[in-house]
């Protein structure tokens, strides 16, 4: 967002809210002491999954709105003076954070003097580095959590385990293919002065044909995203987590439905708890579990079930490869033998192509969910539909 438009929205946006908010005294929604009646809070988010959580969440006494217009690239959309005016007569704004929104600072510290609750839903989730899959390089997976072992007894999912506990999940992997070497550490995130704990798991990827050494690219790029991949969404475990931020944040706005609220998310939880283990699942059956994909936005799959992400942009699709990257791409893929190249249905980056056609790959779209298109949104589709069709596809796509 210029400085022009930020500008004419910070003068707008006062008397907006005056007009909006001015009420004869009857109570309106604010972040300190919740909504004192059953009237339906009015909801903005960013990506399409904190949408639908909160939709599911909330139930009817919730409207909730994103907004990304359909099709949009999430990296690179700036909402319009009108759009920041309709923020600021919410009740709640939910943003994942981790600076995958570019608008989301302004857009926070404008709305931070208004009476409107903010939620950055990645608040608390353990988040990997996102080291390795900038600029186009996943081929140094210094993100992933390796080692896994996708036994069964590491995904038992007991009734009273709570979303947060993930630690025993996320290590010990087993990879049969590849061996894969790395020093764990945890690190302390801060975004807009609350701590986020994260686990910022390095590693070294070693690949026996070619020898990729990319540190330089990384500190180069890492302004991109920052210093952890904000794509955690796409772990259903991390889901959880996301959701129940929102499930907090809903109770904190309207006490009296907290019974509701957290009845609705559980029930989510659950589902999304069956995704993750068809996912092991589905995973586990695989021999070379490599996917080529246009867009880096995969780590979590690497990092909690295993998949290996060959990616052709970086964790931004605007971040395109070098020649040399380019060439060590290809012959990966073709080492691999992939027969697909994983396109995004928002983005499709001009070299992914060049890289299919050189390959002799076929193309399948895989939805990263950041936003839904207009025929998601005529059939319905929610997070839990998407992510069963994506699991389709990479059991098509994997060997």
């Amino acid at each position: 967002m210029n400085l022009r438009k930020l500008a004419s929205v910070a003068f707008a946006l006062p008397l907006v809210l005056w007009g909006c908010s001015n009420n004869n005294g009857e109570a309106t929604s604010t972040a300190n002491t919740g909504i004192e009646s059953t009237d339906t809070l009015t909801i903005y988010t960013t990506i399409f999954p904190l949408q639908d959580f909160a939709q599911k969440i909330g139930g009817d006494y919730v409207d909730v709105k994103s907004v990304y217009p359909p099709g949009t690239d999430a990296h690179t959309f700036d909402p319009s003076s009108k759009e920041m005016i309709e923020l600021a007569d919410a009740d709640l704004f939910i943003y994942n954070g981790v600076q995958l929104e570019p608008f989301a600072d302004a857009a926070v510290e404008t709305l931070q003097s208004e009476d409107v609750a903010i939620l950055e839903a990645t608040e608390g989730v353990d988040l990997i580095s996102s080291h390795g899959h900038e600029d186009g390089e996943a081929h140094d997976h210094s993100a992933e959590e390796d080692s896994h072992d996708h036994s069964a007894e590491e995904h038992d999912h007991a009734e009273g385990e709570t979303a947060h506990d993930h630690s025993a999940e996320e290590d010990s992997h087993d990879h049969s293919a590849e061996e894969h070497d790395h020093a764990e550490g945890e690190t302390a995130h801060d975004h807009d002065g609350e701590k986020h704990s994260h686990s910022a798991e390095e590693e070294t990827h070693d690949h026996s044909d070619a020898e990729h050494d990319h540190s330089t690219e990384e500190s180069q790029h890492n302004h991109v995203h920052g210093e952890f991949d904000p794509h955690a969404w796409l772990d259903p475990i991390r889901a959880i987590e996301m959701a129940e931020n929102i499930k907090d944040e809903l109770v904190t706005l309207m006490p009296v439905q907290e019974e509701a609220f957290n009845e609705n998310f559980e029930t989510l939880k659950a589902q999304l708890m069956e995704l993750d283990e068809e996912m092991h699942s589905m995973v586990e059956s695989k021999e070379d579990p490599v996917i080529l994909v246009s867009h880096a936005a995969y780590g979590y799959w690497e990092s909690h079930y295993g998949i290996i992400q060959i990616s052709i942009t970086g964790l931004s699709p605007t971040q395109e490869p070098s020649q040399q990257q380019l060439l060590d791409i290809i012959a990966e893929a073709q080492e691999h033998s992939i027969e697909y190249v994983l396109f995004e249905q928002s983005v499709t980056p001009r070299v992914a192509e060049t890289i299919q056609n050189e390959i002799g790959a076929e193309s399948l779209t895989l939805n990263n969910m950041e936003v839904v298109t207009e025929e998601d949104i005529q059939a319905g589709e929610d997070y839990v539909s998407i992510m069963q069709m994506n699991i389709e596809l990479l059991d098509k796509a994997m060997k």
